[in-house]
């Protein structure tokens, strides 16, 4: 239920002190037309001239404060209905207080507001001249023909003010749409910087985690074998170092995405893919860890995301069963179908140890992420009977 201070406050500028410098400028420029009028017609004005003056001036103050206090100065205008049958000479200013606050009413108050606005002052209009007959020029006029003019005076001056109050809430709404909107393009813009560092974070880490896997394990069998079979120590050397370079041929080419463009670009190299699971495969062998890769059905073409997908699938699957399933052999399958494509690999190793990061490292949740970008779903776990399996289901569209 709205208060007394609702209804003065409704209608009020956004900025009332400059409102009211601009109303009040409104305002002397209808004293000066009406002082000029005055002047004008000075050998036919009758009455008392200072009634005029008072009157004057007290028309002349809503139109100052229309848009600082609207109810107040609407309230104001009322006593001037009677100014007719008191005084008999009307100032220009009557009519333009009436026209001027009408329009404010109508475009600045609700649809409700502007109707008791506008009734508010009117229906005395239209009424006065049947309680007060007037005379122009010396001739009588019909209180109807005085009653239809004012109403349409006032029925034009509202529906005027209702345009321009429409045409200003589409504008706020339109504003307001365009705030949305940009706000809603710097969160997309956001989202896009996080999504693609997590992407860069998944491709930093199958990068290095494979790769450094691969040269720990070497390392350590090189190690061993060191003094007792140095063609085997010199073999797992040479694999290190081929893996260091890969690596090493990885990691400048993610840096060269990230560098600025003013600075040189570095030379890129095609993203890994089904094609390249064999090579994978022939690294990890090398490393110590059987692995066999099975293909089921006709290899169709993937996009490059998802075959990226499932080179990052295989790599991670198979470091993590580097690192921790022990002495066991590895199995890939790829199952081609019409509408999946199914990648499982799994081991016969004793598997993670209860505590250990492998079930809860960024490698499971890079492998996660990668799938459900397309649509996919990923299952990790124990298998039956000792070992663990990766089983992720592809959509082939």
């Amino acid at each position: 239920m709205k208060t007394v201070w609702d209804w003065f406050a409704a209608g009020r500028s956004r900025r009332p002190r400059r409102a009211f410098v601009w109303d009040s400028r409104l305002a002397v420029l209808a004293l000066a037309a009406d002082a000029l009028v005055v002047w004008i017609d000075r050998d036919e004005q009758a009455g008392d001239p200072v009634a005029v003056v008072l009157l004057t001036l007290w028309l002349a103050v809503p139109i100052a404060l229309r848009r600082v206090l609207l109810w107040p100065a609407l309230l104001m205008l009322l006593p001037a209905v009677a100014a007719p049958a008191i005084v008999p000479t009307q100032p220009l200013t009557l009519p333009i207080a009436f026209i001027v606050l009408t329009y404010t009413a109508g475009s600045r108050l609700s649809l409700q507001g502007a109707i008791t606005a506008g009734l508010l002052l009117w229906v005395p209009v239209v009424l006065a001249p049947i309680a007060v007959p007037m005379m122009v020029d010396g001739h009588d006029l019909p209180p109807a023909y005085l009653a239809v003019n004012n109403t349409l005076l006032g029925l034009v001056v509202f529906l005027v003010g209702r345009a321009v109050h429409g045409r200003r809430v589409t504008a706020r709404a339109l504003e307001e749409r365009a705030i949305a909107a940009e706000a809603n393009q710097r969160a997309l813009a956001e989202q896009a910087v996080a999504d693609e560092r997590r992407r860069i974070a998944r491709e930093l880490h199958d990068v290095v985690a494979h790769n450094v896997s691969v040269m720990g394990v070497l390392a350590t069998g090189a190690r061993r074998v060191l003094r007792t079979d140095t063609d085997a120590a010199d073999e797992a050397l040479t694999t290190i170092e081929e893996t260091s370079r890969a690596a090493m041929r990885e990691l400048r080419r993610m840096l060269g995405v990230l560098r600025t463009e003013t600075e040189p670009a570095a030379e890129l190299a095609p993203q890994p893919g089904i094609a390249g699971l064999e090579a994978l495969a022939e690294q990890v062998r090398d490393a110590g860890l059987p692995v066999t890769l099975r293909i089921d059905g006709t290899p169709a073409e993937l996009e490059p995301g998802v075959a990226l997908t499932v080179y990052r699938i295989v790599q991670e699957a198979l470091t993590n069963a580097l690192k921790h399933a022990g002495r066991a052999t590895a199995q890939v399958r790829l199952s081609f179908g019409v509408y999946w494509l199914i990648v499982e690999v799994f081991d016969t190793g004793r598997g993670p140890a209860p505590g250990s990061e492998h079930g809860a490292g960024h490698g499971l949740v890079g492998m996660r992420e990668r799938v459900a970008l397309y649509g996919g779903t990923l299952r990790v776990g124990p298998r039956p009977g000792g070992g663990f399996r990766v089983y992720a289901k592809i959509p082939m569209d």
